[in-house]
């Protein structure tokens, strides 16, 4: 019977002042992993079967200055790269997918939407938005701000302006292992996007829940860093009979 790839496992590299670190709902001071060096971390994913590496720059989060240069050592290891982190300009953008990165997210700067039309028409495919949420709003500016504004209506925006896709990422739930918040996920999947979806992922299970919820993919990262489940079990959940 044929196979097809309907789902795509994304492991978390969060990066913090050179090493690889877990947050818990992103508050720099709440770290709950210590990984090590960023590109041995890659090297090992790419081992273990990934087919996309998921990036984050948490100093170009909180700074709004990311490092270009991590973005070359991770592209360079062979797995397509999604960047995030403090990529708030069409500049930036540029420079990150000249430096190998395939997608870049932008969270932030999407909430302009002369921008976020901006980067639909020139990047199209290689840009998506990070819809990062806390008790039913947006949050931007590395979690710290909350915006005025609605995951869904976001999502609703990103449509319209032509975005591809969307990462949504449930800011209470991340790094904490209490599961994916599906009500969120619902609301965003009904603007008609791709959605990627980050925080809470513990277990096989709750990746299958998200597949078959009708997600593109997931990123998860406390779950294998924590040994909840290797990537290796989790990439055989990418294919399914068609």
């Amino acid at each position: 019977m044929l196979t097809r790839k309907d789902f795509t496992i994304y492991p978390a590299i969060d990066v913090l002042e050179g090493r690889v670190v877990r947050l818990s709902e992103g508050r720099r001071e709440a770290v709950t992993v210590e990984g090590g060096d960023p590109v041995a971390a890659a090297e090992r994913f790419a081992e273990d079967g990934a087919a996309w590496l998921h990036l984050v720059d948490l100093d170009g989060a909180f700074s709004g200055a990311p490092d270009l240069d991590l973005v070359s050592r991770i592209a360079a290891v062979g797995p397509p790269v999604q960047v995030g982190g403090g990529y708030r300009s069409l500049d930036t953008i540029q420079h990150a997918l000249a430096a190998g990165a395939a997608r870049v997210l932008v969270g932030t700067a999407a909430l302009d939407e002369e921008f976020l039309a901006a980067i639909a028409i020139r990047f199209g495919e290689r840009v998506a938005v990070a819809i990062d949420a806390r008790d039913g709003t947006v949050t931007v500016q590395g979690w710290t701000r909350s915006a005025e504004l609605a995951p869904e209506e976001l999502a609703h925006r990103c449509a319209a302006a032509g975005i591809r896709r969307v990462l949504v990422t449930s800011t209470r739930r991340d790094g904490t292992l209490s599961g994916p918040d599906l009500p969120l996920l619902e609301t965003v999947l009904a603007a008609g996007l791709p959605v990627i979806a980050a925080g809470g992922i513990a277990a096989l299970d709750d990746l299958r829940v998200l597949r078959e919820l009708g997600c593109e993919g997931a990123v998860t990262g406390s779950a294998i860093w924590l040994d909840r489940f290797t990537l290796a079990e989790a990439v055989g959940l990418e294919t399914r009979s068609a």
